[in-house]
Parts: structure tokens; sequence; C-alpha cells
């Protein structure tokens, strides 16, 4: 009778399965790599990938490979696993922030594959000496203290990866500013191809906490920008990619100071922001009509 009772918990457990994955029309299945340690990573793993009728996720931690299968119509692999990296695990497109891996139990605390870029001035120095394997390296009488100054500026370690982005986001706003909307998409084509060359590994813990939320709205509202000539179409996206610049500048290393700036009077009244390089009012919203309305509301620096 035991023997019985335990094939038809498995037959149950097999059916409750395939019914499962039933439930998921349009359905594409595809492993990826997905670092972890124990069980009580696959429980995260599975718990964050998964949704229901629309993404399934089954992690094997011996072998670090996970089966994703979902309805291709509704999501897709990136965001399934961008939510698991956010659960603190990485995987083959996304590093977890650093401060959600900190935050996750000893056992799960898994060896990581991709290594932060050492952003402080100490680091860099303990780095200069070294070699790609870490052994030290011999520079001669090369006297470093001499570097030309603008060298140490243009150096790209001092430069957050997210800059080609903003300066592309500035150059469709000033764009709208001329109420040119040939400028406009061809800027905002720039823009979506900044957005898509973004590599997440050197970004900072906030920045890569704060891109992951955002990167699929910021490219929609570019390719939505770059795909119309309609330049009161081109101001809505404007109005909505500029939330999410917001969102960036915010935990993001600026070179000079971004204005935070705000028309009353765009969408009906209900007003709109923008980011500006200058302090001064010029609204992207209605350009010369009403070129000066508007206020800073906020500095970032």
């Amino acid at each position: 009778m035991k023997s019985l009772s335990k094939m038809v918990m498995v037959i149950a457990v097999l059916l409750s399965s395939i019914n499962g994955f039933a439930q998921i029309k349009n359905a594409k299945t595809e492993t990826v790599k997905i670092y972890g340690n124990c069980e009580m990573c696959k429980t995260t793993i599975e718990k964050a990938g998964n949704v229901k009728q629309v993404a399934s996720v089954d992690w094997n931690k011996d072998t670090k490979v996970a089966t994703l299968t979902y309805d291709s119509d509704r999501t897709n692999q990136d965001e399934i696993l961008k939510r698991i990296a956010l659960a603190g695990y990485d995987n083959e497109k996304f590093r977890a922030p650093d401060d959600v891996y900190a935050k996750l139990a000893g056992c799960c605390q898994y060896d990581r594959p991709l290594k932060t870029v050492a952003k402080n001035k100490e680091a860099g120095k303990d780095m200069a000496g070294m070699d790609m394997t870490g052994m030290k390296t011999e520079h001669g009488n090369h006297d470093h203290s001499k570097m030309d100054a603008s060298a140490k500026m243009t150096d790209p370690q001092d430069q957050s990866p997210l800059k080609p982005v903003f300066d592309s986001y500035f150059s469709v706003k000033d764009a709208l500013v001329k109420t040119d909307a040939a400028t406009a998409a061809a800027k905002a084509t720039e823009l979506a191809a900044a957005i898509k060359a973004v590599d997440m590994n050197k970004l900072s813990a906030q920045e890569h906490t704060a891109w992951m939320k955002v990167m699929k709205d910021l490219a929609a509202n570019a390719a939505s920008i770059s795909a119309s000539k309609d330049v009161a179409k081109q101001r809505n996206g404007l109005a909505a990619l500029s939330g999410n610049i917001y969102e960036l500048a915010k935990v993001s290393k600026q070179d000079v100071p971004v204005y935070y700036q705000h028309c009353p009077m765009y969408n009906g009244g209900k007003g709109a922001n923008w980011l500006s390089k200058e302090n001064g009012i010029k609204n992207p919203f209605y350009g010369s009509q009403m070129l000066s309305c508007g206020s800073t509301v906020e500095t970032i620096k």
C-alpha cells in the first residue's frame, strides 16, 4: 500500500507540473546559467522568475543551469533574468546588485564570476601595478607623478558608463527645444544605441539597481521618439523618458550639475519635467511658443 501511495504522489506531482506548463501559451523553452549554491537558492531563483501562466523556471543546483519556459508573446528571457538578478543571483546576462547579494544567507553567497570595477582612488592605486592576472608588473623608471592633468580628467574610470545615455538624452531634449522633429528622431536613435551598449558589469551597485528598473522603459521611449516625425508625439515621449533619466541621474556621478526642471502648463495643466545642463529655462515641451515657461525644482550634483 505504501508503494502504491508513493506512486500516486509521484504521478500527481508530474501531472501538476505538466498542467503548469500547459497553462503557458506560445511556450518557448531555453536554458541559461544562473549562479547559486543550495536548495534555498533554488527556491529564491524560481520564485523570482516564475509568473503564473507566463513564465516557469526550473533551476538545478548541481549544474547551475535553469530551464526557462515562458509565453513568448508576453515576456522574454531578459525580463525573467532581470527579476532573478534583482533577487540576488548573477546570470549570463545580468549581475545582481552588490547590496542585494550581500544580504543573501551565508550558504547562498556563491562565488561571483563577474567582478565590480574598482571605483575609488585607493583601489585605483592598488590596481595600477597589476596585470590582468593580478600580479605585480615592472614599470622601469617611469615617473607616473608627472602624468598629464588632461589625461587624468579623461580617465574612463572617473566617468559613469551611463554618460553616453545622458549625453544622447540632452541632445534629444535640445532638438525639441528647437522644435526640430527630424533631429530629435536622429538623436533618439543614438540614445537607443547608447542604452543597448551599456555594460552593466561596470555600473555601481546603485546604478545597477536603478538601471534594471528603468532599462526597458528607456528603450521603449527612445524607440518611440526615433520612430516619429510628429514633434507633439516626440514631446510626449520626452516627458515619459525624463522620469527614468532622472532616476539614473540621482544615483550616477555627473561631470557638471544637472538641473531637474518643471513645466506646469504641459499635458493640460498636469505638468511635466525634464533635465538640463543649464539652469536657465529652455522649455522642450513648447519651444519658442513658451521658451521660458517653467522652473528648476532640483539641482543634481
